[in-house]
Parts: structure tokens; sequence; C-alpha cells
């Protein structure tokens, strides 16, 4: 095979400091990646894929030759596309990106020059990854500039340049079957109507194969960045960097949309037995508007998705469930609904088409430089006429907000600090959120601060934390088990899960504070002499504690708080020890 090096300038500068500051190296948190072709004739740039770790906004653009009178010239095929981890893909699907040269926004022929440009949401998150870069032009032959690698923290800084070789490779690596192609950011409407016609239809048709929300059009007019999560087109952060929503969510009030999620309403006499025969919560003592966190199970004691569960007054149990789930869990309980139905049980199952939105803030005043801040329930009990002191955490009423009837407040929420998921009809929405804005305490947030929130609250994700091959006890889920479930042994995987309360069982979920480099999924976590005992599920930099926080899986006798580990992190060891979670203290509103 012959090998022929091509040359490749790297340039790489953070701030040595949190916090959007300019110095004399450059911007802070962006990786400058330029790739050159010195023997090789001007080319059709047909695919461009490579392995990226992180969280990031790329933009890329590519020198192009003219003629031979004119200068070449620069021009940007893609701008700030966000290259984001989706806990719902295969393992490790989440490295690799592929993009094509239909979704680039302009003519990708005679190309001289590539140049990769990596933004960091925020500046508390300073690590890029590149490896693996292919760059494919039109026909057979493939150039291959095999693993270019480069992680940095705040301290020390990279060089602001280097020169690195690389080689000419063919054939082509074969790439995992399960490679996913990114569906292309939306783009404006008049910036679609100015593209070609091919172009723009294959933009838009790959945007109708993701759902939108009532709101969807509100997000883009205040700036959301929007990137496709379990199906659904919804905004990962606005103009505000991740970090700053973050903290505004912790210090003021946040507003979430979470439409995304399936909401459902289970009618009839039977409908505590329908759903205690699919989930381990003990759903006949709840008491009216009083709900509870629970889990679908299979018989093999694996959890399918957890779920909120609401004993409405209005005789209906309203249940909250995952979107990545949506046709598993719709599927599931359509299916019990007609099994019990056949039985002669009176039972019945509705589809919600509302929106969902979440309102999030600390539980109790937040002194600040500009004086105190108002907690959620504050602003909120300025739009209704319940009193939303005899509203604890886990409770549902229906009521009027800010002029906007038939809604359903639940106190509850994915962050760890106070709040309500209000449900309202989905042609209300936009002014519900209009309204909740108002207030100019209340900003917007996506799904960055919604993933690193409830990570420093401990909270799971389905997908990434458990799944089907997880059970309740080594998910350390224990206490969703409802006591009289437990004695009766009537739920699914009831034979597996129970024996487990009583017994060691062979791995649990545990929190780690890490040293070093931001720690994320599927991150080896080792003993002090280095074996292997099991992995990362979730992890990234508290913005609150200013330290790495993780959740994964270890043997029981690794679990105790306090147990020093390693966690491999790009081929390198760094400490990391057990801690209790969460890792934030959480600030649910109960009654005293």
């Amino acid at each position: 095979m012959s090998r022929v090096s091509v040359p490749c300038h790297v340039k790489g500068t953070v701030a040595l400091q949190v916090g959007d500051v300019r110095t004399s190296q450059g911007r802070p948190g962006v990786l400058v990646i330029d790739v050159t072709f010195p023997s090789v004739a001007p080319f059709e740039l047909q695919e461009i894929m490579f392995k990226n770790y992180y969280t990031a906004f790329l933009t890329i653009r590519v020198r192009q030759h003219t003629s031979t009178h004119t200068p070449a010239k620069w021009v940007t095929c893609l701008r700030d596309y966000c290259l984001m981890p989706d806990p719902h893909s295969e393992e490790g699907a989440q490295e690799y990106v592929s993009l094509f040269k239909h979704q680039m926004l302009c003519d990708m022929g005679k190309v001289l020059e590539l140049r990769l440009i990596l933004r960091q949401p925020s500046p508390l998150w300073l690590s890029f990854t590149v490896e693996e870069l292919q760059i494919y032009q039109q026909g057979p032959k493939i150039w291959n500039i095999q693993d270019l690698g480069m992680w940095f923290q705040v301290s020390p800084t990279l060089p602001a340049s280097g020169q690195y070789a690389f080689a000419l490779q063919s054939p082509s690596m074969t790439f995992p079957k399960w490679l996913s192609h990114p569906v292309p950011c939306e783009q404006p409407a008049p910036l679609l109507e100015a593209l070609p016609s091919a172009l723009r239809r294959s933009l838009s048709s790959a945007q109708d194969v993701l759902r939108r929300t009532p709101l969807h059009d509100f997000h883009l007019a205040h700036g959301g960045k929007m990137v496709a999560f379990a199906g659904w087109n919804l905004p990962v952060q606005y103009r505000d960097s991740h970090v700053d929503s973050h903290l505004h969510t912790r210090r003021h009030c946040s507003l979430f949309d979470v439409s995304h999620m399936l909401q459902t309403k289970i009618f009839g006499h039977d409908r505590v037995k329908l759903m205690e025969s699919l989930v381990v919560g003990d759903i006949a003592e709840l008491k009216p508007n009083q709900g509870t966190l629970s889990l679908f199970t299979n018989e093999a004691g694996g959890i399918l998705d957890d779920l909120i569960v609401t004993n409405t007054s209005e005789g209906h149990l309203y249940v909250v469930s995952n979107a990545g789930c949506w046709e598993k869990d719709l599927t599931l309980m359509q299916d019990k609904v007609r099994e019990l139905q056949n039985m002669g049980s009176d039972v019945a199952l509705e589809v919600m088409d509302n929106a969902l939105l979440a309102l999030q803030g600390p539980g109790h005043l937040v002194i600040g430089s500009l004086g105190p801040g108002p907690t959620a329930a504050q602003v909120l009990q300025a739009g209704v006429a319940d009193d939303l002191r005899k509203l604890p955490f886990m409770t549902s009423a229906v009521m009027e907000v800010f002029g906007v009837s038939g809604c359903r407040v639940t106190r509850c929420g994915y962050t760890g600090e106070d709040g309500v998921e209000i449900s309202v009809l989905a042609a209300e929405a936009v002014r519900l959120a209009t309204a909740l804005l108002e207030n100019p305490e209340v900003k917007l947030a996506g799904l960055a601060a919604r993933d690193s929130l409830r990570l420093e609250a401990g909270l799971c994700l389905y997908g990434s934390d458990i799944d089907e091959h997880t059970t309740p006890v080594e998910g350390s889920l224990s206490w969703t088990l409802g006591k009289r479930r437990r004695a009766a042994m009537d739920f699914p995987g009831a034979s597996v899960i129970v024996p487990q309360l009583k017994g060691k069982v062979q791995r649990r979920r545990v929190g780690l504070m890490c040293e070093g480099a931001p720690v994320r999924a599927h991150n080896p976590i080792l003993s002090m002499e280095g074996t292997v005992l099991g992995a990362v599920t979730s992890g990234c930099p508290s913005p609150c504690l200013k330290k790495n926080v993780a959740m994964g899986y270890v043997p029981y006798e690794y679990s105790r708080p306090g147990t020093l580990l390693l966690v491999e992190v790009r081929r390198k060891q760094q400490m990391a020890m057990v801690s209790k979670m969460p890792f934030v203290p959480t600030n649910y509103y109960t009654l005293k």
C-alpha cells in the first residue's frame, strides 16, 4: 500500500478562565483544524467523516479553485452544526459523524483546502477530540487522514499552531453498519428559498422526518439552536450558553419545552389494575391528585422505561413517559388494554396531544447582586388563583394559568429544583409560554442544560443510565417498588427483582466525582489495580461544583461511597471517587 504524507495545520486556543473572555490567543473553547491537499488537484468533495467525543458546534469552510486568473476563495458550507451525543443510539454510535455534500449550503466542487471549526457550548467544556478524519472525493479514491486527536483542558493550553503529518491510504476504512447520518439543523425559511431546488427538497424532506412540538416556531424566534433528539426537533440551547442556562435555573427560573414526552390518560373502573400489571409501583394507594415515579419492567426484571403516574380526581390516571420510548410504551399499554378488554375489564386509553411546559427554579429565595430571585412557585403564583403552597411535590391539580384554562399543573421536574410541569392544549402553548416569559427572571433553557441539571441531581436518563438490561435494584431505584407490591410479587419481573432486595446484586449504579478531563458515557471504570469493573453511563463537568461528575455501574463491593477508583478517558487513567447522589442538594417542595 503506497503512503503519501498530507500536511495538516492545527490551531487551538482556550481561555484560561471560565466565562466568555477574549484573550490574546483567541476565542475560548474553539478548535480550528485546517486540512490541505498539496499534491492533489482540486476535487469534488463527497463526504466528511470523523469520530467526535464531545458536544460542540461545527462550522465547515472550504477554499475552492475558481480560475487561473481569479484567486481561490473561502466559502462557508456548514454553520453551527450541533454535534451532540444521542443517548438513545446504540453504544458508541454517537462518536461518529458523517456529513454529505447534499447537506452543505454551497457547491462542493474544486476543493483545495478544508477548515473545520469546533466551538464548545461554553468555555467550561474545554475538551475536543477529532479522530479518523476521512475526506471522500467524488469517485473511488479516498483521502484518509488517520487519527487526528487533540484534547485540552484549562491548563495547559495548546500551542497556537503545529504541523502534523497524515497518510493517504486506499481503500477506505469500513465503518460499522449502524453509523448514523445526522439530520441537518433547520435553516431559516429565506435561506432555504435561496438554495437550489434539489438541495432545498433534500433539506426539507430530512427535516420533515422529525416531529415538532407546538412551540417549534417559538423556539426559532427566540434563538433556539435546534437538534434532532429522540425523533423530535428540539432546542439544545438558546442565545445564552449551556452553562449560563444551567446556572440561571439554579439561581432564578427557567422554562423548558418537554412536549416531546408521551402523555396518556387511562380510563375505566380497572385502570389501576391495568397500570399495576405493567409497573412496580403501588398505584392503588395513591391519593386523589397524587403521583409517583414508577417503572415499566419486563419478565426478566429489566426496566422498559421510567414514567410518572398520577391518580387524578377526574377519574383517570395521567401518565407521562419518555419520548425515546414512545412507540414501545404506547404498544405496551395498548396491548394490555386490549388483553383486559377481551377479559371483560373496564379500561381504555387515550393519547393526549397537549404541549408540556416545565417551569423550574430554586425552591428557596436566592440572594444575588440584584436582590432576591423568585422561585418557580412565585413566578407561577402570579398567574393562578390556587394557593401553590398547598401543592407539594408529586401532586397535581387542574387550574387556569395566566388566563389559559384547563391546565394540569404537576409539582415535579427533572432538574432537582422546585418546579412544575404544565400540560396545556397545544393551541395555547405559545400564549402560556409568552406569559411566563414576561417575568424578566424567567429564561428559556434547552436540552443541554436539562441534561447537566438532571445529572447534578442524580436522576437517570433512560437509554443511558437504565435500560432493559438493568433491574431497579441494580439501578439504585429500589425505592420505586411499592411495599405491597414487593410482598405480593405481582409485577413483571418480580421473581428476579424481589430476591435482589434481600441479597447482594452483582452491580450497582453509583455516582462518581472525577479528576482530570471531562468524563463521558462508555468511559471504562477501573479498580486501583487497573482491572476493568464497569463503564460510565453519563458524565459532564458540573457547572455548580466546578468538578466532573458522572454515573456508572460497578460491582457491589466497589459501590460504597468514598471508594477510590480510576476512569479511563482518552486512553489515560484519572482518579475518581464513588460519591453519594444527588451531587447538588435537591430543593423539592414538601409540606412541613
